[in-house]
């Protein structure tokens, strides 16, 4: 067959995620505020979050709520948001609130399992990564996942994959919808951290409520 054939891949199933940059002013910010809460007992006993998130790790650490307006945090996120979701429904947010931030504090054989959030919309990403994550046992031909954090959505099918798996990079953050599960694989042969942010925000009900 000699005629060129035209073709172009439609991919409009499943959830999109957004891969944005944190800014570096904003990443010294965040990590200046854990520093000074892990080095002040009684500030690190109010803010410890750990019992009420899913993950076997040393510290999960919540981020107060007017530290995330002077930082930007809040901003930055509400920003990005309002871009996402007004080049997915054509709509303009008129609501974001912010219903928790945190920061995971994470090192050698610790973990996060496969969980989702709360509220409407949710993220993840990394203020400090370790410069060596481990390798694979057995087979060193195959990708080493340890420190990855990993989205989940629907089962693996002809032609569809179910998980992407995301390499950590300091300042790379992700937006997903709440209910996109997700986990985070130990790493081990280091003792530098791993810490990441996480964040749950509620948009506007009649924007995210798609069943009305």
């Amino acid at each position: 067959m000699s005629e060129k054939i035209n073709f172009s891949i439609i991919k409009q199933f499943g959830p999109s995620v957004v891969k944005v940059k944190i800014p570096e002013k904003i990443i010294n910010t965040l990590n200046s505020y854990v520093d000074e809460v892990i080095s002040n007992e009684q500030k690190l006993k109010n803010l410890n979050y750990g019992n009420n998130l899913a993950g076997d790790v040393t510290q999960e650490i919540k981020l107060d709520q007017d530290f995330s307006i002077k930082s930007g945090w809040g901003n930055f996120l509400s920003t990005c948001v309002g871009n996402w979701i007004e080049i997915e429904t054509k709509k303009k947010i008129t609501k974001f609130e912010i219903q928790k931030s945190w920061i995971v504090r994470q090192f050698q054989n610790e973990y996060n399992p496969t969980h989702w959030h709360n509220g409407h919309i949710s993220g993840a990403g990394f203020l400090k990564v370790p410069s060596y994550l481990g390798k694979h046992v057995q087979n060193k031909d195959i990708r080493y996942s340890g420190g990855n954090l990993q989205l989940i959505h629907g089962a693996r099918m002809f032609l569809s994959e179910s998980t992407f798996t995301i390499l950590p990079e300091v300042g790379d953050f992700y937006f997903f919808p709440n209910y996109m599960m997700h986990t985070v694989f130990p790493f081990k042969e280091t003792n530098e951290e791993r810490r990441s942010i996480s964040f749950n925000a509620f948009i506007d009900d009649d924007i995210y409520n798609v069943y009305k």
